[in-house]
Formats: C-alpha cells, structure tokens, sequence
C-alpha cells in the first residue's frame, strides 16, 4: 500500500534511467519545468490579450486559447509528468528517459507552437495533442500491466484526458458543436485526479510528518471506504455536469460533493502541519476543490455567483496551488535533497494562493476593474516564475547522491 500512496526517489537501474543529459532523468525534470514555465507565460500572455494587446493573429480566439492553454497545456505537462515519474514507484519498473522522453517533450512543444501560430487550424495541433497523451498513457498502461499493478485507471485518465483536449480544439476549430464539452470534461477529469490523488497522498505525508515530529494526539485517516463514497458521490455530480450543464439538480449534487470533500478533509488533520509549508500547502491546496464545486453548486442551483468564480476556484486554486505542491515537493525527493521548504519556496505558494484569492473575488464580483485581473495575474505567475528560478538548477543538475541519476 505505502508504494502505491508515496512519491518517494526511486533510483531504478536501466538504459532508460541513464541518458547523457541530468535534464532528461526522468519526466518530472522537462515536464515539470515547463509546466511551471508555461503556467507563469501563458497567463501573462492572456492578460495582455485581454487587455487589447496584439498578441494573437485574428485566426486565433484569445479566451479559447487561454482555456486550453492552462487545462490541457499547464495542467497536462504537470499531470504527464507526474505519472510518468509516479510509475515508477508504483511499478518498481525504470524511470522513462533519453530520446523518448525528449520526444514527448518536444511533442508537447509542437502543441504550444502550433495552437499559438494558428498552424493546421486546428487538424495539426489536435492530431499532435492527442498523440501526446496516448503514448503516454499507453507507456504508463504498459508498465501497470508488466509489473500487475492495479493503477491502469490513471492510465485511463490521462488517454481521456487527450480525449477531451482533442474534443475541445474541434469544438473550438468548428469541427463539432461550439460548446464547451471538451472543457468541462478535462476540467471534470482534472477534479477527478485531486480526488484521488490527493486523497492517496495527503494523510500520508501529514501521517508521516507528526510522526517525525512526535507529535503525538489525533492522527490523519489513512483512505477507507468513506472515501471512496466522497469520491463516488463526486463522480455522479461531475457526470452529471457533462450530461446537464445547467441543471440546478447538478448543482445540489455539487453542494453535496463540496461538503462531502470538507469532511475527508478535515479527517486529515492539516491544521497540526502548519509549521512545515511542504506539507501544509497540500492541505489549503485542496480545500479550493471543495469551494470550487460549492461555487459550482451554487452557480447552477441558485446562479448566486458566476460560472466563472467556480472555474478559477478549481484552477487557479485547487488545480495551481496542488501542482505546484506536488512538483516541488517530488523535485526534491527525487533529486535527492531534503524535503525542506525555504522562503523562497514559501513565499511562491503565498503568491500562487493569494492569485487564486483575487482572482476569485473578482469572478464573484468582490473586486471590480481590471487591475484586479492584472493584479491576480502578477500574483499567480509570480508564483510560478519564483519556481522555474528557485527549481532550474535542481531539474537541471544530476541528484545530490548520485551524479549517475
């Protein structure tokens, strides 16, 4: 069980895990950094689209743009390249590396490129995006099988997840309905993978930590069967949401979930972690995904607040601050450094959560103009442009331990 629910440092031996370049020693190091790169690029770009900035050709619709940029391109290389680096634990199989994993990368890359150019429009980038995922999912599903591991439903995920960046570019392309099918799917997907993952991982280094403290007193819930109820009850709304969109049903399904998802996580005791950030961010990092799907909730059963506040609960907060959680927390046990977060580290989560708070407030109408969309912006980019420079030489340079990694 340990294995399944920890990102530890594996250091498997194999032609894979050996490439010339530090850079390409497992996925987490390209995919990781360009995640973080891109997050703090692409939204500085949106902004200054949105704010009437020639960016763009008149070939390409800023706002769906940005939509799939930060799904499908932050979220998708920060999800590729934790599972790539996760099957490792799970499997005990080697570390994905050298030409394969430049490959990947560079197919990640095309994407960007593409989309931004208007090149294919949108044929090329759909093709290249979706061929993305699949080798990866099927690299990952491959791994599960040869080593009888029972995670292939995360392989699951990420080929669905390709599948919902491909729906979103032709809806966006015209080549099927302009609805927002395609998002809703990833961003349901998205939700889907915190729930779980999280859920895996959380009270496990919460457990792990006030042990090492000694801290004694209550301990976190390890996953049971009442998780698994939260996160069925989770699934229902979500499917609900993809069939009915605007179904105020949906939305009590989804008032339910969000407090459902309060309760799991108070079970996990975050408030005694609040002198370690490495493991305290995980805990505000999730609670956005229950104000996320309460927004949602309320959106669609009361249209209290706009669709919008829901959105940017889910991403800029649960979905920003959660990665940015796991890839610097994996970047240093699997470089061989210690878990430790300094100010710097510190203060990005501050940055990337106060963001997500603007930009949330704004959406709910607490703030008005668009200082407030420049001023989350600044913030949540910030965050993440404080991660490429603080984590550069760490994704860069072989592990501490061991130059050969």
């Amino acid at each position: 069980m340990a294995k399944v629910l920890q990102m530890n440092d594996p250091r498997p031996s194999g032609p894979l895990t050996r490439p010339q370049l530090p850079f390409l020693r497992g996925a987490f190091r390209p995919f990781f950094l360009f995640a973080a790169l891109w997050a703090a690029a692409a939204v500085i770009i949106w902004v200054m689209a949105y704010s009437g900035v020639p960016v763009f050709s008149q070939a390409v619709d800023p706002l769906a743009w940005h939509q799939h940029e930060m799904l499908f391109g932050f979220v998708g290389a920060a999800v590729i390249g934790f599972m790539l680096t996760a099957i490792a634990n799970w499997t005990g199989r080697p570390l994905l590396g050298g030409a394969p994993l430049a490959i990947l990368v560079l197919l990640w890359i095309a994407v960007r490129v593409t989309l931004a150019a208007s090149l294919g429009s949108p044929w090329l980038s759909l093709i290249l995006e979706l061929t993305l995922f699949f080798a990866v999912a099927a690299f990952a599903a491959r791994e599960v099988v040869l080593s009888a591991n029972r995670n292939l439903p995360v392989a699951i995920i990420v080929a669905l997840f390709g599948v919902a960046a491909a729906i979103d570019l032709a809806e966006g392309g015209g080549i099927l309905p302009d609805r927002d099918f395609g998002l809703r799917l990833g961003l349901a997907l998205a939700v889907l993978v915190i729930g779980l993952i999280g859920g895996r991982i959380i009270p496990v280094f919460t457990r792990n930590w006030l042990a090492r403290e000694k801290a004694g007193g209550s301990m976190p819930v390890m996953p049971n069967a009442a998780d698994m109820r939260v996160l069925g009850l989770t699934v229902v709304a979500l499917l609900g949401w993809l069939a009915w969109p605007s179904s105020p049903v949906v939305g009590w399904l989804f008032l339910a979930a969000a407090l459902a998802h309060l309760w799991r996580l108070s079970r996990w005791r975050g408030w005694r972690t609040f002198t370690d950030p490495l493991v305290v961010v995980l805990h505000l990092a999730y609670l956005w995904l229950p104000l996320g799907l309460g927004l949602l909730g309320l959106h669609l059963a009361f249209e209290a607040v706009a669709r919008s506040a829901a959105i940017h609960a889910l991403t800029a907060g649960a979905m920003g601050l959660i990665i940015l959680a796991v890839m610097s927390r994996a970047s240093l046990g699997h470089t061989g450094r210690p878990l430790k977060a300094g100010l710097g580290l510190t203060l990005a989560y501050l940055l990337v959560f106060a963001g997500a708070v603007v930009r949330v407030l704004t959406a709910v109408e607490r703030l008005e103009g668009i200082w407030s969309i420049h001023l989350s912006a600044t913030l949540w980019a910030g965050g993440f442009a404080l991660f490429v420079l603080l984590y550069f030489p760490i994704l860069t340079r072989p592990r501490l331990d061991d130059p050969a990694l």
